[in-house]
């Protein structure tokens, strides 16, 4: 069988029930990835999130899925759409890493950070708990979810692919 990969760019959310599909986030730096699966109906879906939060609360974005705490709950409605039962979701994390890390940029923006404890704030105010992370760090990391097993393997830059 052979795989049919679907990119999950910045700010977009990909869904699928077909087994070929394998979704994948390339090059998360200060991004997160998060991914929910549900193992009985073979049903999963990735955000790739830029930021942890619109700046203007009072109107919602043109792409909300760019933000991590409107694209989860986006994230959860598209799998369930597809069939995933909510009490069956398997949530995974990764990204969040800290890209700017010359003199002088410590703890400025700390945008990874921030997205990765969004990213925790929402789906623990949500009712789920994040089976597997890898989070944090100084390098990027590209996610894949395979459909048809619910694996999903991280490749952190200079390093091995690995399941997460």
């Amino acid at each position: 069988m052979a795989d049919n990969v679907r990119s999950v760019s910045i700010g977009q959310i990909v869904v699928s029930k077909s087994a070929a599909d394998v979704l994948v986030a390339y090059g998360l730096g200060s991004c997160v990835a998060v991914s929910m699966y549900d193992p009985q109906r073979k049903v999963g879906g990735m955000l790739h999130a830029l930021l942890p939060s619109a700046a203007n609360k009072s109107t919602i974005p043109d792409n909300p899925a760019k933000f991590v705490d409107l694209g989860v709950p986006l994230l959860l409605d598209e799998v369930l759409k597809l069939g995933a039962s909510r009490s069956g979701l398997i949530v995974r994390l990764c990204g969040g890493a800290s890209m700017l890390t010359s003199p002088g940029f410590k703890n400025t923006l700390n945008i990874g950070d921030r997205n990765v404890a969004t990213a925790h704030e929402v789906l623990k105010s949500m009712g789920f708990s994040i089976k597997a992370q890898d989070t944090g760090g100084n390098n990027g990391r590209t996610a894949k979810l395979y459909i048809a097993t619910g694996e999903m393997t991280i490749r952190t830059m200079g390093q091995q692919e690995r399941p997460l």
